[in-house]
This record gives C-alpha cells, structure tokens and sequence, in this order.
C-alpha cells in the first residue's frame, strides 16, 4: 500500500481550494461525447483526461488507424494534481514530471511503422507495470500528412516524492510497518532512489534502495539493495539483508531473449509470533520451546531465456544457481540436546547447501483484456486471459554432500475467462522432490488451488469470490501457515490458527464507488471461512464490513478497512476486530501458484 506523504494533511485544506470546485470547460471526449458526459461513463477519470489532452493539443481522434502509418508519438503529460483534484496545486512544485523523452522511449511503435493496435495495448500494459503512472492512455489520432497518423500518449503521474508504506495492523496490534522515503522518478526519468525503514514486533530494519529500469537508456535494468537489521529489545545489530541483480528482460512479446544475474543474502534472528507473544512450542517431555531460530541464506544465480511464438507464447530457459541456507536455535535460548533435537525435526527449517541446474518452460496466450472496477476503481487493470503454464525441473548433483543431492519438479498453471463483465480465474500449482543418494525418498509434496470469480455489476458493484486450498506434505523446510485478522480471515485474533495446511474462502460485496472530486470511497460487506490445519480442517466462519479509500493522485491500489465479528469461536477483544492493510484481500495469495520451485 502507498499512502501519500501530504495527501490526507491537504484533503481538508483542498475543499475550500478554488481549483478544486471550479467548473472546467466541456471539451469532447474521444467518444464525441462532452466531459461532463465522459465523466459519467464507467472509466470517466481516464476519459477526463483524455478529453483534456484531445482539447488542449487540438488534436481529432482517427477511428480507422490501422496500417496507417505513424506520423509521431505526441505525450501529454498531467500534472499530479490538476485542476479537478482535490489537493492544493502547489504540491505540484515537488514533483518533476516524467519526461517526455522516457515516455516515448518505452513506445514499442515509432514514427515510420505501420500503425499496430495491437503494439499500441502492449505499449501500454508495459507502461502500466512501470508504477510511475495512475493513468496510462494511448489513443490515435489524425497525422498532419494525408493518410498518416498519430498515436497520443495521455499520462498521469503518481507522486513520486513520497512516503510509501505497507503496514498491516490487528486492533492496537501492529504486526508490520515499513516506511520507505522514497523518490521513484528521480528528476522525472524513471529511476527509484528509497531509504527504508521496516517495523517488525522484534526488529527494526535500515536500508536503502537504487532501481534503474533503463540503464544508460538501454533495455537492462539494474537493482540493488542492503538493509542493517537491529533487534527492538536489545538495540544492538542481528543481522542484514540485500540483493543486487542485473537483468535484460523480455520487454515486449517480440522480444527474442532475456537474460539476468543475482545474488542476494539474508542473515538474521527469526521470531516467530503468535499475536503479541513468541510462539511457545509444546515440547512433550518439558518446558516450552521457543520458536526463535538464527537465519544464515545466500543464494545466487544466473539465467537465460528463448522467447518463441507471437499469438501463443513459448518461454524456454535455463538457470545455473547455488544457495547456502542454515538454521539453528540460538546460545540464548538454553535447550537441551533433547529439545533442540525436536526443534530441528518438528519446526526448525531444513540446513541445505546445494548447486543447482533448472531448465523451465513459460507458455501463455498473449491475449489481454483491460477491466475497471474489479481490484483498483477507475484505474485501467490489465488482465491476461486464456492459459498460462509453467514447468520447471531443477537437479542439484552432490557437490556439497549426499544430503544436497535431489531432483525438483514444479508445475504451475492458470486460465482466465471472461464473459461480458465476469471473470473467472482458475489456478493451480504442484511440486516434489526426489532426494537422491543414502536418504532416496520423496519428500516436499505440495499442492495448491484456487478458484477467484468476479460478478458483472450488480446494483453498480460487484461480488468477488475466493476459494484456496494449499497443501504441504512431507516438508523438508517444515513451513507453518498462520491464520487470523487481516490475511485472511477477518475478525479473528490475529495468527488465532496454525497448521500445514489452509482452506479458506472469502466472499465480498464491493460497492460502487462514491467519487468526490477524484477521491473514490467504497465499502464491502464479506464472508470469511478458514482453517490453518494439519489433518482434517475446522472452519471458522466471520463475517463484517469494510471501507476501500482510492487516491488516483498517489496509488493504483486501494486501502482497506475491515471490522470482522468470529460466529462460531473464540471472538477476540473488539478492537483486535478491526484490521487495516493495502490492497484488496484476494491480493494476499501464496507465490506457489505463480512460482513453485
């Protein structure tokens, strides 16, 4: 979730603001229709914007653009807050708008091709995923020259001079907070500076950020990142993480091939929390064991893909890679040779050294349809549709001992369908291990699916339906699924349930939005089902109401409010009721579905 750094300090100031209510001219919009006609259409904010540009460059949209030839790429640029917003426009003196030069530099279709609408929605879809703009448009229009024509693209940024955040708070109890200072368009060419600060309920994090997507205007991008952890009760340093990465990615469905290389490392003290208190393991012969355990992970790699085909996608690649992970109880905790032994077979994560090899396949169907309203209000969301699948096999040879000699397998797959204004998404995911060697066994079986269905409006929203069912067997890594309060099962006491295993169902009634002057507010009512569980499930059913809070200006993602109320167990101070974090609650997902191995 990215809240704006000034924007709910000016809401208040912006209402009495004269920009912010005065009456602006009615332009035509692309459609023929005036602004104020426009903005009662489904996607009105885009469509103002649009209008604006057409009426401001004096520029005719061309129904019949395709094959013609393009003539330019023209930008229009809007201000973050302009002059329907509700914000004081001064903010604007803080913002470097992105340039116009690295607008055009991400346009797949340059002047002299023929016009392809098809290039046009990538172009788009590609920009969108940049996080520099609110609203990205692209609409053809009239060339000077007879027979020619133009493409037209109408931005928004969103501040980029900000204070993000990502939190995510039960009642009184904050479980996360990371604060990151960040300016994610430095001097309006795309590049990510951030220092970062991450709240947990045992440690603080400091660190700092560099992302540049286009590397001296190339297509390779570069990342790197390093954090100084500190223990809250100690005040004295546990740790540190970080990553650096270079990559060349496939930025476009004609792209032939991708390349990258990483590495990254994580060394810290884990605390595993149940609510407000360390998790407290149920030793059989004796006192209660900690879940505290001391984290050493390096890992690296470097990859290669071959992307074929145009309408249905084939991503072929390999990986070389080596990792190093470690796990163990710390002096601290005083545990006997009888303890620390059940701790490492029942809870601790598995020490491994391995050196790998992978070979992967990616296969989908580029066709995408953009909706508004399911996840983000007016905002454009991109949605692939048809299949999507993945297989990945990995072999790891001895090179570090009999124990880290294993084959993985990992399948992946999804498909989305949509009719009129529903959308069905199907997904699914699965893998195994085969340890080789003096321990030959199959181990690490998991499986997960999940169903999502969103309704055609109804009454002016929709109803959105989520089922999951994830499935571990046999981990070697001895992974815990916690449920309770904001991920997932709303009105719990926060982590109430644990298991291996989780079923839960979610269903909402998300209202249509109540816009004022650009603000989209919206409310939900929901049903949740859970159960985090080893052998059989017992669900527990809540229900309760919630608040969506839109600022276009400043996120591409709503916030959310939730009050839950438990029916059918232990029901949890009314304050622990409520929960608030960013996104919408179908976003918290396992990556499993997406990446198995």
């Amino acid at each position: 979730m990215h809240l704006p750094l000034l924007a709910l300090l000016v809401a208040r100031l912006a209402v009495a603001s004269p920009q912010a209510t005065a009456a602006p001219a009615p332009p035509v919009s692309p459609n023929g229709d005036s602004r104020e006609d426009a903005q009662r259409e489904q996607g009105n904010f885009e469509e103002a914007l649009i209008a604006r540009a057409l009426e401001q460059q004096g520029l005719t949209v061309e129904p019949e653009p395709e094959g013609k030839v393009l003539e330019a790429v023209l930008v229009a640029t809007e201000d973050v807050v302009a002059e329907t917003d509700p914000y004081p426009d001064f903010l604007n003196i803080f913002h470097i708008r992105t340039r116009e030069e690295v607008v055009r530099r991400e346009s797949l279709l340059q002047p002299g091709q023929p016009y392809s609408a098809a290039l046009v929605e990538e172009t788009a879809r590609n920009m969108r995923t940049l996080r520099l703009f609110s609203v990205v448009r692209l609409v053809p229009v009239k060339g000077r020259a007879p027979g020619t024509v133009a493409l037209l693209v109408v931005t928004k940024d969103i501040w980029s001079l900000r204070l993000n955040s990502d939190f995510s708070a039960v009642g009184s109890l904050l479980q996360y907070l990371r604060l990151q200072g960040t300016e994610q368009n430095f001097l309006g060419r795309g590049k990510k500076l951030a220092l970062d600060f991450t709240l947990r309920l045992d440690t603080l994090s400091f660190g700092q950020s560099y992302t540049d997507p286009r590397v001296l205007g190339s297509r390779w991008s570069l990342s790197e990142s390093a954090a100084l952890i500190v223990g809250r009760e100690s005040g004295r340093p546990e740790g540190s993480r970080g990553s650096l990465s270079l990559s060349r990615p496939l930025y476009s469905l004609a792209t032939p091939w991708s390349t990258s290389t990483s590495v990254a490392w994580n060394v810290e003290t884990n605390r595993v929390y149940r609510g407000a208190d360390i998790w407290q393991l149920p030793f059989p012969d004796g006192p209660a064991v900690p879940y505290v355990y001391e984290t050493e992970e390096v890992a690296g790699g470097v990859s290669y893909t071959r992307s074929y085909g145009a309408r249905y996608k084939w991503n072929v690649g390999g990986t070389l890679g080596a990792y190093h992970y470690a796990y163990d109880p710390p002096a601290a905790s005083m545990l006997s040779d009888e303890q620390l032994d059940w701790f490492r077979r029942n809870y601790l994560p598995r020490e491994e050294d391995a050196g790998y090899a992978s070979l992967s396949l990616r296969a989908f169907e580029a066709r995408y349809e953009v909706m508004r309203d399911v996840d983000s209000y007016a905002l454009s969301e991109d949605f692939q549709m048809g299949h999507w699948v993945s297989a990945t096999v990995r072999y790891a040879p001895p090179v570090f001992g009999s124990a880290s000699h294993f084959a993985e397998l990992g399948l992946a797959a999804r498909y989305r369908l949509r009719l009129g204004e529903a959308l069905t998404t199907v997904s699914a995911a699965g893998a195994i291990r085969r340890q080789l060697g003096e321990d030959a066994g199959w181990n690490n079986r998991r499986w997960a699916t999940e169903l999502v269905q969103v309704s055609p409006k109804v009454l002016g929203g929709r109803f959105v339906a989520r089922g999951l069912l994830d499935v571990n067997i046999d981990d070697l890594f001895d992974r815990i699924t916690l449920l309770g309060g904001g991920n997932g099962l709303r009105g719990a006491g926060v982590d109430a349930y644990s298991g291996k295993r989780l079923l839960l169902v979610n269903v909402e009634y998300r209202t249509a939005p109540v816009v004022v002057q650009t603000v989209h507010l919206g409310g939900v009512l929901f049903f949740d089902s859970g159960s985090a569980f080893d052998d059989r499930p017992d669900m527990v059913h809540t229900v309760g109401v919630g608040l969506r809070l839109l600022f276009p200006q400043f996120n591409v993602v709503p916030f959310r409010i939730d009050f839950g109320y438990v029916l059918n167990d232990e029901r949890p101070p009314v304050g622990s009721r409520f929960s608030f974090a960013g996104g919408q609650l179908t976003d918290s997902r396992p990556g499993f579905l997406d990446s198995p191995l």
